[in-house]
């Protein structure tokens, strides 16, 4: 069996990541596109140059790479590194995979639980306890 190969609308990883950043530009959906053209504050010109620190090899690889910027485009350039964002609560490590090109870097850190309704007395509330026999 061949293995698959990753594309992201017709072109694969290789000539993604060699690709200037306006021509990457046009191949996102729009909102990815007027986020990318208004990412340079300083919080992600910030994390954008500890990624390529930490590509290089200059950040120390015990420590983590942690953020708040949930906002983040994520680009081809940072595939194979773990990102820990925060949630609101805590920094939730999120690997950067091809799959994940084009996305915000929030959407897989999510900030809220499911709610999972137990059982009457069970992971109840006081008020719902009471089971009547049958």
């Amino acid at each position: 069996m061949s293995r698959r190969v990753f594309t992201y609308r017709g072109y694969t990883l290789e000539e993604l990541q060699q690709m200037s950043r306006d021509e990457l530009m046009k191949l996102l959906p729009s909102r990815k596109r007027r986020s990318l053209k208004r990412m340079n504050t300083y919080e992600h010109l910030k994390l954008y140059q500890k990624i390529m620190a930490y590509k290089r090899g200059e950040w120390p690889k015990n420590k983590p790479l942690r953020t708040h910027c949930r906002d983040f485009v994520i680009l081809p350039d940072m595939i194979g590194v773990t990102i820990h964002v925060f949630n609101g609560k805590e920094y939730i490590p999120v690997e950067i995979t091809p799959e994940k090109i084009g996305f915000f870097l929030g959407e897989f850190a999510p900030t809220c639980k499911l709610v999972r309704h137990g059982d009457p007395g069970m992971k109840a509330t006081r008020s719902s306890r009471y089971v009547p026999l049958k």
